[in-house]
């Protein structure tokens, strides 16, 4: 796909030209990758610092104590639904003003985004065993890896599948805000199936779509903001499909 793309801007001067562009290309998946690991360490090392700080949950929860004498969250506070609502606000910022955005704002912004996820995943912790979470996310990092090799080496257009999963990914959020009400967990068990699928087939389509998006930006100053805007996709994704086999595979607390 990246090599097709290349060549029909008519850029490519020679097979040096041609292994100019793969080197570069791999330069670019690499600090993609680089950037999604840094994300995923960040999330993790505030999830586990907020799990493991009874004075930081306070902040952030409101904290009960189960039958069991466990201290847990029992809800949020205000300051806890700004905190898991800031990032859409800072994905929606980067989406609409990519193109006004310095490198330096897309990466502040990255790790916002992934700095406060880890205070919605550190929900997980209070609910699963430690190693279940350990467990479910290796298979999901095993998992990530083989589907974006895939997305990265195939020769097929995933454009087709991508609009399908876009169509997917819009259902799952409508069913998923309906069974916020209707508290069905018939309902839950098809999101999660279906979760698990959809984000499955992103890691693939994104992964793709990076190497096109490298393609278009190749020789530009824009390289810099689509390595991150490639991390951020792959992030989430990475995340999706962690949060949606968590149901199937965490393991709950007593």
């Amino acid at each position: 796909m990246a090599n097709q793309n290349f060549n029909s801007f008519g850029r490519m001067g020679g097979v040096a030209d041609q292994a100019t562009f793969d080197v570069g290309l791999r330069a670019h998946m690499i600090r993609v990758y680089n950037y999604m690991a840094s994300g995923l360490a960040l999330s993790g090392i505030v999830a586990f610092g907020l799990f493991s700080s009874p004075q930081l949950q306070s902040i952030f929860f409101q904290m009960g104590v189960t039958p069991g004498g466990a201290v847990v969250p029992v809800g949020m506070n205000i300051l806890g639904w700004i905190a898991i609502l800031a990032p859409l606000g800072l994905l929606m910022v980067a989406s609409f003003r990519a193109a006004q955005i310095s490198v330096g704002g897309l990466q502040a912004i990255y790790w916002g985004v992934t700095g406060l996820m880890g205070i919605s995943l550190s929900l997980l912790l209070f609910r699963y065993t430690g190693a279940s979470v350990a467990r479910t996310f290796f298979v999901t990092a095993a998992a990530f890896g083989a589907l974006s090799l895939y997305g990265y080496t195939t020769k097929r257009d995933l454009t087709a599948f991508g609009k399908f999963l876009f169509m997917g990914l819009v259902g799952i959020i409508l069913a998923s805000l309906v069974n916020m009400f209707v508290h069905s967990s018939g309902m839950a068990f098809i999101v999660s199936i279906l979760g698990v699928l959809i984000f499955s087939g992103l890691i693939a389509y994104d992964t793709q779509k990076i190497k096109e998006q490298y393609s278009d930006a190749w020789g530009t100053q824009m390289q810099d903001k689509v390595a991150i805007f490639g991390a951020l996709s792959l992030y989430l994704d990475f995340i999706n499909l962690f949060q949606f086999l968590m149901s199937f595979m965490g393991q709950q607390r007593d």
